[in-house]
């Protein structure tokens, strides 16, 4: 695991851009697994600029995202459909049968996640997963005592995830209680992730994320399994970690 602390927010953001540029000037057919919220949205401004000035392509890009709330359409203000609409997709040259979100209104759910699972294997897997991290240490819409082997489903949302996704809403009682995620195992099976993070509300979480061990009270802490995964910081999450001790951290925990 490979651990960057950059100075702020801003910083963070374009880092982690030019992380993603550099896979997709490599690669420009790669598969990108991309995460929603407030984290990634400097990212994906930065690399809506890149693509302005003509340095990028998303024209044979996939595209698969990491969850949808269950019981919103995708029309819905605050489902993840209109998120990536508003804040990607409408802004580069990204083919529209190259997007997949999972679909919250959907009649057979159990289908529907099958289907997900076999259209990421048919594109011949996620190249790059971007991932977030929740302040119970979820990634994706895993809450803590997720199965590390567990797929694509649907999953019952914890208080704590509900009361911070309250802000996206006019009141609490409008945020759904169920969600389609992709699995923890769908998540390591990536060939790379990329996960971010930022904020003093934030720190805690990514203190035992990286000082614990690998636990599924942390579901986050199943990256440290993968073989290939960087993690971008600002300071103020970071808090008084470096990326030196972190690394000390690593090897202490997780042999490499």
């Amino acid at each position: 695991m490979k651990i960057i602390i950059k100075e702020n927010y801003q910083q963070m953001s374009v880092g982690a851009a030019l992380f993603v540029k550099k896979r997709i000037l490599k690669e420009p057919d790669i598969v990108l697994g991309l995460a929603t919220g407030e984290t990634p949205l400097g990212l994906y401004k930065e690399l809506i600029k890149m693509y302005r000035k003509g340095d990028l392509d998303f024209s044979r890009i996939t595209t698969f995202n990491l969850d949808e709330y269950l019981s919103l359409k995708p029309s819905h203000t605050r489902s993840y459909h209109f998120y990536m609409q508003q804040n990607f997709f409408k802004h580069i040259n990204i083919k529209k049968e190259n997007i997949f979100i999972l679909d919250g209104i959907v009649k057979d759910i159990r289908a529907h996640c099958e289907w997900y699972e076999n259209k990421i294997k048919e594109k011949g897997g996620i190249d790059l997963q971007i991932l977030g991290i929740g302040r119970n240490g979820h990634i994706g819409f895993n809450e803590p005592g997720t199965d590390f082997n567990s797929i694509t489903r649907v999953v019952f949302l914890e208080k704590a995830t509900i009361k911070d996704n309250a802000r996206f809403f006019k009141t609490i009682e409008e945020v759904p209680k169920k969600a389609l995620t992709m699995g923890i195992k769908t998540i390591l099976d990536s060939k790379e992730c990329l996960l971010l993070a930022s904020g003093i509300k934030k720190r805690e979480i990514v203190s035992k994320f990286l000082k614990g061990t690998v636990s599924s009270k942390v579901p986050a802490s199943a990256l440290k399994n993968h073989k290939n995964t960087t993690v971008i910081l600002d300071k103020e999450a970071a808090g008084d970690l470096t990326e030196i001790n972190v690394g000390c951290i690593f090897k202490k925990h997780v042999p490499l």
